[in-house]
């Protein structure tokens, strides 16, 4: 994904078509001068309907295209004719879509799955002709339904990545460098703060040809959650994630609070992001003999698995890989 390219968040007008009128319609021909009632149904208006697509992975052909305006419905018309229904707009989005109302900011659907629909915005109903007003007392009903009118609405859709495992560190402290090393992924790496600017995928190989999906999410900084650094505009993609792996770097002065200070930072966001299952990996440990590495363990915080590894010269990436699968199918 190119960094410009990927949008997760839209706003968009959604206008769903009007309902067809019903026909007040009555028969009329050569042999007949006063028939009864022959007016046909009005059709539904267009619904705006939501189609996941694991295909895609943004919402950038979202972006600019502020105004969804379904079809109206067609009215009825004599001998019992229907109108047309009004023709259906399918807006596909990338798996792990979420709509919001843009007023009340309420949970309006998600899409989950590849193929599924969802109608965002439902058609007014159409209109029901004359036929269906006759009676034994009023067998010439001059009256039909008007149709219901379609609904205007401003919704957001909000794209949280659908991933295995995500990385969370500080800015800087390799995850880019891991999912380049273990996937197929390019993200953009160099030696400074906030290099990735936007969510990378990696499908990363397994044994026996399996395979799980891994986010590299922006760094996290003290004070994300209240807006500091990005702020929470990417954390929203950690909640789909089935487990984390924390990432912090061997320079680090105090890679226990380092670590602490990142779950405070997601317990702000959502507390709910602490039920997860959490790695701890300590990067660029290239740098470290073995007895260095002892003294740090006792540092560390307990009850916590954790490997030391190091993307250049593939320190104990394969262990890391089986630490990962086995938390994924625990």
């Amino acid at each position: 994904m190119a960094s410009s390219n990927f949008i997760d968040y839209v706003k968009i007008c959604s206008r769903s078509g009007h309902g067809g009128a019903g026909s007040a319609h009555l028969h009329r021909d050569k042999l007949t001068a006063k028939g009864g009632p022959d007016g046909g149904d009005g059709a539904r208006g267009g619904h705006i309907i939501l189609r996941g697509n694991a295909q895609l992975w943004t919402l950038l052909h979202l972006q600019f295209r502020k105004h969804i305006l379904a079809e109206n419905g067609g009215n009825g018309g004599p001998n019992h004719s229907f109108g047309a229904q009004g023709k259906d707009i399918i807006l596909e989005v990338p798996l792990g879509t979420i709509a919001r109302d843009a007023e009340t900011g309420e949970l309006k659907c998600e899409i989950t799955e590849d193929g599924q629909e969802i109608i965002l915005t439902p058609g007014g109903r159409g209109g029901l002709g004359n036929a269906h007003f006759k009676s034994p007392t009023n067998q010439t009903p001059r009256h039909a339904q008007p149709g219901e009118p379609g609904i205007e609405e401003w919704v957001i859709l909000e794209l949280k990545l659908l991933a295995d495992v995500g990385l969370v560190g500080f800015p800087n402290a390799g995850k880019s460098t891991l999912l380049s090393v273990i996937s197929a992924a390019k993200p953009k790496i160099a030696n400074y703060p906030f290099t990735t600017l936007e969510p990378n995928l990696g499908v990363v190989a397994y044994r026996d040809y399996r395979s799980f999906v891994m986010a590299d999410i922006p760094g996290i900084i003290e004070g994300a959650a209240e807006g500091k650094g990005l702020g929470i505009r990417f954390l929203r993609h950690i909640e789909r994630n089935s487990m984390l792996l924390f990432m912090v770097s061997c320079e680090s002065a105090d890679i226990a609070q380092e670590y602490n200070i990142l779950l405070n930072e997601l317990e702000k966001y959502n507390p709910e992001l602490l039920d997860k299952k959490r790695i701890l990996a300590i990067t660029k440990s290239d740098m470290l003999d073995e007895e260095l590495e002892e003294e740090m363990r006792k540092t560390l915080p307990e009850g916590l698995p954790t490997i030391f590894i190091s993307s250049m010269t593939q320190k104990n990436i394969s262990e890391l890989k089986d630490m990962i699968w086995s938390a994924l199918n625990s």
